[in-house]
């Protein structure tokens, strides 16, 4: 971190801490204006785990049964900023259980015990809005039982919320650390009496950061499908909140709501969870569905990339790829590595997906779930497709970036005789071995086959000119390649004999047949899927095809099939034909 950035990230921190001592002695709100209704979406099994003490955030589970959650020193920062979120609230609401309500309301009276005079490290201003969003969302829960003093205590806290985010929101990073500080701050000005004046700068900043924001096609810069999620999700909470109260809800808040709704619908799989891609996740179980139904968005999109991703779908089968250069400097401290990786779904199953974001195991972890190789694609020599550069401040915290990436991604969609085509190329490995990587990708019209091609192609002679640079350091012998296929921890995979086919079994029971038509080697290898919610990564398994790259165009031919359905076979290129069923 160079003396700039630590005199600037210090600064700010000096900063939230004056606003937040000066916000806590603001004069107390005096009430709601209206009932306030709770729009979040908990989990019953957590939040009674949470209320037994077993306590797990960012990956970390303390036993502390009858701990005030302020007692427990946090393991590390992730802990520490998720429980001063109040995140928890959701679940432990979800718990319609008196012990697990007395519970939660020791938690946030003590938090205002500890923390409410402006201290302590839950005063960043994207927390102190996800605090304020759960605070007024379970106001009735929480206020349940508690005497005048308490009461006259959690407005207090109230108030002091809304005056830090009316100071400090505009120094959060943009979209959605700010978005969240925004709608906290709309909603204290439509729900708390008093505070009317924090509604109209709120409104119009919100209106601003959407047009800024929010690109004309409905995605966000980080590519995350999970974080465009979070983004929509409150979106739609804060215009529920303008109508409620019978305020207008600006053209460019709505105009964000209506243009984001058909690109998550683009990346939601046939189970209903996110592709995971750039950092995010599956999403929190109904979540999505909640959010679409309240946005009263129909819409869908039905051609062109979705946040530079493609869906190929039929029947019960979704299929979804990143077809676009990861992104860069400021926004890719979270970016994967990539471009061309896939993710299958078969009806309510994972069938091939990729490793995931390992930021919550840790800086290793995460810096091995960017990788290329931790994605079912391509990786050639060991190579990512992007590269981690130069380092960035986020937050007080050291990250690198992705730099070197890949510059061109042509793609397109298109019919195939039966079913849908996707064609994309990037050249991320052009400027190291002179090959660009291209795939197609074909799923038959009732999404019981897919049939895949990867190339490497040197392509101008520059670029051959350096292949032929490393094929003289190989000694002629080519430059190793592989085909990744990562498995879900719950497909269970075996190599048939003779080592030319793999077969998979969904816990459905539904089986599936991996086959390829190349001289590369076919084996299973170990794997693991990094996702929020475990104490660890889960061993699971991956398909991989490894062979050498000899000449300026080489060719992978694969498919995959359901057994009891359908099965094909790749006759040329392209091309998929149905077979009988076995």
């Amino acid at each position: 971190m160079s003396i700039l950035e630590r005199w600037t990230d210090r600064r700010t921190r000096l900063m939230n801490r004056f606003h937040a001592r000066r916000a806590a002695r603001a004069a107390a709100a005096t009430g709601f204006q209206s009932n306030p209704e709770p729009r979040t979406v908990g989990s019953f099994a957590r939040g009674r785990q949470l209320a037994a003490g077993n306590l797990m955030f960012a990956g970390h589970l303390i036993e502390a049964p009858k701990t005030v959650l302020w007692d427990i020193i946090p393991p590390d920062q992730a802990f520490e900023e998720e429980t001063h979120s109040f995140a928890w609230l959701d679940d432990m609401a979800a718990v319609s259980e008196l012990h697990t309500r007395k519970a939660a309301q020791e938690w946030v009276w003590g938090w205002i015990e500890r923390y409410g005079d402006g201290s302590g490290p839950g005063w960043l201003p994207e927390l102190t809005g996800r605090r304020m969003i759960r605070l007024v969302h379970h106001a009735l829960m929480l206020l349940r039982g508690r005497n005048a003093e308490q009461t006259e205590e959690f407005y207090r806290a109230l108030a002091a919320h809304a005056h830090f985010l009316s100071r400090r929101w505009h120094a959060t990073p943009a979209c959605l650390p700010r978005i969240e500080a925004l709608t906290g701050l709309l909603y204290a000005g439509l729900s708390l009496q008093g505070m009317d004046r924090f509604v109209e700068p709120a409104r119009k900043a919100l209106a601003q950061e959407c047009a800024r924001e929010i690109d004309a096609d409905g995605g966000i810069i980080t590519r995350n499908p999970e974080e465009l999620l979070e983004v929509f999700t409150l979106l739609t909470w804060a215009a529920a909140a303008l109508e409620e109260a019978g305020k207008t809800v600006d053209d460019d808040l709505r105009n964000a709501i209506q243009r984001i709704a058909p690109i998550l619908r683009a990346l939601r799989h046939s189970d209903g969870a996110l592709a995971r891609f750039h950092g995010g996740g599956r999403g929190i179980e109904g979540r999505l569905e909640q959010a679409l139904a309240a946005s009263g968005v129909r819409k869908r999109k039905t051609d062109g990339l979705a946040m530079g991703f493609a869906r190929l779908s039929a029947g019960r089968t979704s299929l979804i790829i990143d077809a676009a250069p990861p992104p860069l400097k400021e926004a890719s401290y979270n970016a994967h590595a990539s471009t061309l990786a896939f993710e299958l779904t078969s009806g309510r199953r994972p069938l091939i997906v990729n490793c995931g974001s390992g930021a919550i195991f840790g800086e290793e972890w995460r810096r091995a779930g960017r990788a290329t190789p931790s994605h079912s694609t391509l990786c050639l020599d060991g190579y990512s497709s992007a590269r981690l550069g130069k380092q960035s401040n986020v937050r007080g915290a050291t990250r690198e970036m992705l730099e070197d990436a890949p510059k061109t991604t042509p793609t397109q969609l298109s019919l195939a005789s039966d079913g849908v085509r996707f064609e994309g190329g990037h050249d991320g490995y052009v400027s190291t071995h002179g090959l660009t990587h291209a795939r197609i990708l074909e799923m038959t019209s009732d999404g019981r086959g897919v049939a895949g091609e990867d190339m490497l192609l040197a392509i101008d002679p520059p670029h051959k000119a350096t292949f032929d640079t490393r094929m003289n350091a190989t000694l002629l012998e080519g430059i190793p390649f592989q085909i990744r296929f990562h498995l879900h921890p719950e497909v269970d995979a075996e190599l048939d004999l003779g080592g030319t086919a793999v077969s998979m079994v969904l816990k459905s029971g539904e089986i599936w047949v991996f086959r390829h038509d190349s001289k590369a080697e076919l084996t299973i290898e170990p794997s693991v899927y990094l996702e929020k919610g475990r104490l660890r990564p889960r061993g699971a398994q991956q398909i991989v095809l490894s062979g050498r790259a000899m000449e300026y165009a080489t060719s992978i031919r694969w498919s995959l099939a359901k057994a009891h359905d359908t099965a094909i076979a790749i006759r040329d290129v392209g091309e998929v034909e149905a077979e009988e069923p076995i």
